[in-house]
């Protein structure tokens, strides 16, 4: 079976997993909002929110992306969200040159199916 989606960017804590994924399963003239989709788990609940996206900056040493929840700040190695409602702040870790999770994989997928 053909994978549905690629990892882009993954950032985890111990209660948190942010990822951008490139959707593979849909028509070159889909969307771009559909085909690259930011997603946030929370660890805990096991809740998978859609990130709004809203627009991004880069420079050499730093990347940022803002959504409609939050904000998000990385380089190549950490990464922190603030997000809008509550200010609260999370660091992460930048894992992008870790293989990911089995278990955010198979969530992943089948949140994509449903």
């Amino acid at each position: 079976m053909s994978p549905i989606f690629e990892i882009l960017y993954l950032f985890e804590s111990p209660t948190l997993f942010i990822t951008e994924i490139k959707r593979l399963d849909l028509p070159e003239n889909s969307e771009l909002s559909d085909v690259f989709q930011w997603l946030y788990l929370d660890r805990k609940s096991g809740a998978l929110v859609k990130l709004w996206f809203r627009s991004k900056d880069s420079s050499p040493a730093i990347e940022e992306r803002y959504f409609e929840q939050g904000y998000l700040k990385f380089n190549d190695a950490q990464a922190t969200f603030i997000e809008k409602y509550n200010s609260a702040q999370h660091a992460l870790d930048n894992q992008n040159k870790r293989t990911p999770d089995k278990n955010l994989l198979i969530l992943l997928e089948n949140y994509l199916r449903s």
